[in-house]
C-alpha cells in the first residue's frame, strides 16, 4: 500500500511548496492537492508546468485534485459553473498526470428527497465521466458524514456509484465520514473493492453519531473510530489503493508543518501496518 498526504492536514500552517518538501523528506508516495486554496496560492508565483517538473524529478507524485464541491442538485446556472470548474481541473490533471479528481456532494439545509439526490448524482457523474474518460482520469466521490450532506453514508454513495456504472467513477472511503453517520461494516464487506479509489485515514473524538465535525479529528489510532474493523474489511475485499492521511485538527495547525507531516506518517504506519505492508 502506498502512503499519501492530504493537504487539509496542514491547511493553516503550510503551503504546497512546504508540503511537497516535507512529504518528499519523510518518504510519502503521494499528495492530494487542494484546488480550493493551496493550488491557486501556488499559481500566484509559479506555473502548472513548474509543478509538473517538480513531480517529474522527485519521488512524490500527485494522487488527486481535491475537490470539486457540491456537484449535485444545483440550479442550471450553478451546474454550468460546476462543469466549467471540472473542465479546468481536468486540464490541470492532464498536465500534472493526476489519476483522480475528488468530487463532493451538496451540503445544504434544504430537504431533498433521496430519489432526487440519487437521480441528480447519477446524471451529473455520468456527465463528468464523459469529460474525464478520454484522458484516463477517474472521479472519486467522497460522501461526507454530516446530516446536512446529501450523500452521507457509505451505502448511499456506493449505490450511486454502482448505478452510474462507469469504470472511471468510484468513491473515497474516509474513515471519519464512515464513522460519523454510522456507516456499516456489513456494507463495506460486500462491496467491490475496485469501486473504492482512495482511502482517507483519520480518527475522531468520541462524540455521538451525527454531531461530529471535521475539527474533531485526531491522529489515526488516537480516537474512537473502529479503524481495525475498516482496515480488516478492506483487506478482506481486496482493496489495494493508497491510504491518505487527512486531518482538520485546529491544535495541529499550531504545530510546525514539518512536525505534523512526520507525526501523521508515524501514526498512520502504526495503525495501517497491522493490515497492510506500506511499500
Amino acid at each position: 500500500m502506498k502512503l499519501c498526504f492530504n493537504q487539509a492536514t496542514t491547511l493553516e500552517n503550510s503551503n504546497l511548496l512546504k508540503d511537497l518538501e516535507y512529504c518528499e523528506k519523510f518518504g510519502y508516495d503521494y499528495i492530494e492537492i487542494r484546488t480550493m486554496d493551496k493550488l491557486p496560492e501556488y499559481l500566484k508565483d509559479h506555473t502548472v508546468g513548474d509543478l509538473a517538473e517538480f513531480f517529474a524529478n522527485h519521488h512524490i507524485k500527485p494522487l488527486a485534485l481535491n475537490a470539486l464541491v457540491f456537484f449535485n442538485n444545483r440550479s442550471e446556472s450553478e451546474h454550468r459553473d460546476v462543469i466549467r470548474e471540472f473542465k479546468k481541473m481536468v486540464e490541470y490533471a492532464k498536465i500534472l498526470k493526476v489519476p483522480y479528481i475528488v468530487v463532493v456532494p451538496l451540503v445544504t439545509d434544504k430537504k431533498i428527497l433521496i430519489s432526487q439526490i440519487k437521480f441528480s448524482c447519477v446524471e451529473v457523474l455520468r456527465e463528468l465521466s464523459d469529460i474525464a474518460q478520454p484522458f484516463g482520469i477517474k472521479i472519486a466521490v467522497e460522501f461526507l458524514g454530516h446530516p446536512q450532506c446529501t450523500v452521507n453514508t457509505f451505502a448511499q454513495c456506493y449505490d450511486i456509484v454502482q448505478t452510474v456504472a462507469r469504470e472511471n467513477v468510484g468513491l473515497v472511503l474516509d474513515c471519519f465520514h464512515f464513522h460519523a453517520m454510522g456507516s456499516r461494516l456489513e456494507d463495506l464487506r460486500t462491496a467491490d473493492a475496485s469501486r473504492i479509489f482512495i482511502l482517507h485515514i483519520d480518527d475522531a473524538e468520541d462524540f455521538p453519531i451525527g454531531s461530529l465535525t471535521d475539527e474533531d479529528r485526531v491522529w489515526p489510532g488516537m480516537g474512537s473510530i473502529d479503524l481495525a474493523g475498516i482496515l480488516a474489511s478492506l483487506r478482506e475485499i481486496g482493496y489495494t489503493g493508497a491510504v491518505s492521511v487527512e486531518l482538520f485538527r485546529p491544535e495541529y495547525y499550531k504545530l510546525d508543518a514539518e512536525e505534523v507531516i512526520q507525526t501523521a506518517k508515524k501514526h498512520t504506519i502504526q495503525v495501517v501496518s497491522e493490515y497492510y505492508d506500506l511499500e
